[in-house]
């Protein structure tokens, strides 16, 4: 082979990896997609990991300086089906945190979702903490590491970002 031709397979190697990055897809986080897009695959997504309805909830993410507050919650507060299934999910969802298991919200946002590696990575050092609520489920996540605070904050802000008008900051 030459020269030549070795470069010419590498330059297509490049391109077609380039873009299959620029791809819509659950790796990238959305950077290529549109909000709308993205909230919409999050939300298509969403509906296979969490058995809640989507549109009858809403998640809140409130950033503290320890970490942060996650509270999933029925939009009707009588709506026990919605409230149980919300339980159920968080309750799973701490207990593979626990583990450093966030395959879920990497199945819904991307492996490359911000903040996610320094939680996977740095698992042992949050304390995570799952309570009932009246209308739902809250997690609390506190840890003394600035790195992990900063981490959790990126979570909770690319949450919010993908999630639309199921989430806000609060």
């Amino acid at each position: 082979m030459t020269r030549e031709h070795r470069r010419a397979g590498l330059l297509l190697a490049a391109l077609a990896l380039a873009a299959a990055g620029c791809a819509p897809s659950g790796q990238d986080h959305g950077q290529h997609q549109t909000p709308a897009g993205r909230q919409a695959e999050v939300a298509a997504r969403g509906r296979t990991v969490m058995p809640f309805d989507l549109d009858r909830t809403t998640h809140r993410f409130g950033k503290t300086a320890t970490g942060g507050v996650q509270t999933v919650t029925a939009d009707d507060p009588s709506d026990v089906r919605q409230i149980t299934l919300i339980r159920q999910h968080l309750t799973e969802e701490v207990a593979a945190f626990r583990e450093g298991d966030f395959g879920d919200p990497a199945s819904i946002h991307g492996d490359h979702m911000p903040g996610l590696h320094d939680l996977r990575e740095g698992h042992t050092r949050i304390d995570i903490r799952y309570t009932d609520m009246p209308d739902g489920a809250r997690i609390t996540y506190t840890t003394g590491e600035p790195t992990l605070v900063k981490a959790l904050h990126a979570w909770f802000d690319a949450q919010v970002s993908d999630h639309g008008r199921h989430a806000e900051h609060g």
